[in-house]
């Protein structure tokens, strides 16, 4: 063979590789490394089992719902209210309020036309005027007669009149008397007839009956007003007031739940026109009928604080208490259920939602509100974490929602 085929030949020996059957180190590396990818994939990768839990909103609560009893809806009521009226007939001249008024007991409102009966009341002055004057000049004609009858009494007695003078003073004083007496009895009649002119005036002002407001207006000037709307086409009431101090809260109570509400039990009130204030409330009365188409029954609850904004008709809800709320127990606070707090070396830890893991966070708490505990520290509102989280749920555990 020629030299320079010779030189093409492949040496088997020196340039055979070791093969891995050959270094077994090789293949437990592999091994190793496998099992370790596949460790980290099961407790931390996509491969790791997921646990299924439940989850709770952190939201801010108030601690009357941890000592509510019993929740009723209803309605704001006045319970002191009128639709005020004229008690005579006549045209509207004046109309001095309108809805939402505010007017005192007494207060004119509104007025008919009376000059008739302004006239009639200054002619019943003049009347009693009249007749005071008659009075005077019957007592002086009195005054005379009692003087002419003591003379001749004394001068009849030695003899110095005759008989018959002395018949006639008698006759001019008891006169005299029965003149008084009728100029009295004139001024009576007079001061009733000027009480009866005044009373026909005072019915031709309509006052309010109450303090309050003014809820409705239903005549206008120039319409006829009349009591009980008794005239055609007459208007029975002017205007209908409110006592805005005796507001209270309607609630139907169901008739299984009467047992769980008591005359002085407290109450917390929420009014849906101002659902950022809750209204401490009490129960006044529970009205002793029932309603046989509802199976319900009508409890009353007062305000025991004010506010210009509740007015009546305003939809409410009402929480009947266990106890008095006390002062820092009428604002909300960040709560959650007592299952969602774990114990960990005397420490309160809570299981936070990060995705689809969970997250182990220590956290601050305060008040026990019976099945809720305040949050002071550690969870924020909107954050969700794990409710009643089983044994084996640890930091970092993927998990799954229980639907």
């Amino acid at each position: 063979m020629p030299p320079d085929l010779d030189r093409l030949r492949i040496d088997r020996q020196e340039g055979q590789r070791p093969t891995a059957s050959r270094n077994p180190r090789i293949i437990l590396g592999i091994l190793a490394g496998l099992l370790m990818l596949g460790a980290a994939l099961y407790f931390w990768g996509p491969l790791q089992p997921t646990q299924e839990v439940k989850l709770w909103t952190v939201a801010k609560v108030y601690p009357a719902q941890a000592f509510t009893q019993l929740n009723a809806s209803g309605y704001v009521v006045a319970q002191r209210k009128a639709a005020v009226s004229s008690k005579s007939t006549g045209r509207l001249a004046f109309l001095g309020v309108e809805e939402g008024s505010r007017v005192k007991k007494g207060q004119i409102l509104a007025t008919l036309e009376n000059e008739d009966l302004v006239a009639a009341r200054d002619q019943a002055v003049s009347q009693i005027k009249e007749s005071e004057a008659g009075r005077l000049n019957a007592q002086a004609e009195l005054n005379d007669a009692t003087l002419q009858y003591r003379r001749y009494k004394d001068l009849v007695a030695r003899d110095l009149v005759a008989r018959q003078d002395f018949d006639t003073a008698v006759a001019r004083y008891d006169k005299a008397k029965a003149g008084v007496a009728l100029a009295q009895a004139r001024i009576k009649v007079s001061q009733a007839a000027l009480a009866n002119a005044q009373a026909s005036l005072e019915y031709s002002y309509i006052r309010g009956p109450f303090d309050g407001v003014v809820t409705t207006k239903f005549a206008e000037v120039g319409e006829v007003v009349a009591p009980f709307g008794a005239a055609v086409n007459a208007r029975a009431a002017v205007v209908t007031m409110a006592d805005l101090n005796s507001l209270m809260v309607e609630a139907d109570v169901a008739e299984s739940n009467l047992d769980r509400v008591k005359v002085g039990q407290p109450c917390e009130i929420t009014l849906d026109a101002i659902p950022n204030k809750r209204f401490a409330g009490e129960v006044h009365m529970i009205v002793p009928t029932a309603d046989r188409a509802k199976a319900t029954v009508l409890t009353k609850v007062k305000f025991l604080e004010f506010d210009d904004r509740i007015l009546p008709e305003m939809s409410a809800k009402v929480a009947f208490l266990t106890k008095p709320l006390q002062t820092g127990e009428r604002q909300p606070r960040l709560a959650v259920p007592k299952g969602a707090l774990v114990t960990k070396n005397g420490k309160q830890e809570a299981f936070i939602i990060e995705g689809h893991r969970v997250k182990l966070a220590p956290v601050t708490v305060g008040q026990t509100l019976e099945n809720l505990v305040e949050i002071q520290g550690g969870l924020k509102e909107g954050d969700r974490v794990v409710l009643d989280p089983p044994a084996s749920l640890k930091d970092g555990s993927r998990i799954r929602v229980k639907e």
